[in-house]
């Protein structure tokens, strides 16, 4: 039976009232989302080291990646691992930035604030994440390229970590990071590419070390391994000598507890986002040059010369 011809519109979609949930109910609710995305990003942590070309991938994508908090980096890059800039829309909005009409944003993180018991917390919500193409405004400039030797500059300078030459390490040994003397000593003479690698890897070491007695080269050698290729990767540096079949062989190729692989990808993201950081704002400052300044230290106009000198200021007569 047709019963267009007594329902008005009835072959027209129309939208169902939304259900008013009760505060328990909402609760449930979004226990069960956060649940949901929780095991979402448990299974990106696996899969991220079936092999090494998958561990490849994500390293690759958290090179291009704007900063983001691990959780993030897995489930953004389990939708779209071509994203570069992924923010909330309130952080686009903040930039005058809107979605493209028919964009749908992706699963994501959001940092909040909240107040409880007079202490000011930090949580996170569940909400929408759009990438930088998918918004209105400019595209993403080109990142500059840097000579190797720019590279090298900007990893060195102000480092808080002493470096030093050493021209008598063990035969193998490219570069080394020694906790007790807070020094990284560095092999000379070894060539551009191995040099910046090697750096990164012992610059990534020191980040780890929370200088409790806790540190073991052993605990966070192949986190190190992976922040240097993260920064190669970047920075256009040659990282096709990178090993990373092993690195997933010893994480038992994502059969470990995804809690534990989740932790071995938030050092790799702190030791990269430390070194990134670092040669981002040497990269951003430029050197001092020489300016005239409105104030002056001129010597003042006195009315008396001193005793025994004559007044510049008054011609002899």
């Amino acid at each position: 039976m047709d019963l267009t011809s007594m329902i008005p519109n009835g072959t027209e979609e129309t939208q169902v009232p939304e259900q008013k949930l009760s505060k328990e109910e909402y609760a449930a609710l979004k226990k069960q989302e956060r649940e949901e995305v929780w095991a979402e990003v448990d299974a990106q942590a696996q899969a991220v080291f079936q092999d090494g070309d998958s561990l490849k991938g994500f390293l690759d994508f958290m090179a291009q990646c704007n900063t983001q908090r691990t959780p993030n980096l897995l489930l953004i890059y389990g939708q779209n691992p071509e994203a570069q800039v992924v923010r909330s829309y309130d952080r686009w909005q903040e930039e005058h930035r809107s979605p493209k009409s028919g964009v749908r944003g992706y699963t994501y993180m959001i940092s909040t604030e909240y107040e409880k018991d007079g202490e000011r917390r930090t949580g996170y919500t569940i909400g929408k994440g759009f990438d930088i193409s998918q918004m209105t405004g400019k595209p993403l400039e080109d990142r500059p390229q840097r000579t190797m030797e720019e590279l090298i500059g900007a990893v060195l300078k102000d480092q808080q970590v002493r470096m030093q030459i050493a021209d008598n390490l063990p035969e193998g040994i490219q570069a080394q990071y020694i906790p007790k003397q807070r020094t990284i000593y560095v092999r000379n003479g070894m060539d551009e590419m191995t040099t910046f690698h090697a750096i990164n890897r012992e610059l990534a070491c020191a980040s780890l070390d929370q200088h409790d007695g806790s540190y073991a080269r052993a605990k966070v050698n192949a986190q190190a391994y992976c922040a240097a290729y993260v920064i190669g990767k970047r920075y256009g540096a040659e990282v096709s000598g990178f090993q990373l079949g092993k690195i997933a062989e010893m994480q038992e190729n994502g059969k470990k507890d995804p809690q534990e692989l989740r932790g071995f990808l938030n050092d790799v993201r702190q030791a990269a986002y430390t070194i990134r950081n670092h040669m981002e704002r040497n990269f951003g400052e430029k050197e001092q040059e020489f300016t005239k300044d409105e104030f002056s230290f001129d010597a003042p106009l006195s009315a008396e010369p001193p005793k025994g000198k004559k007044s510049k200021q008054q011609p002899e007569r």
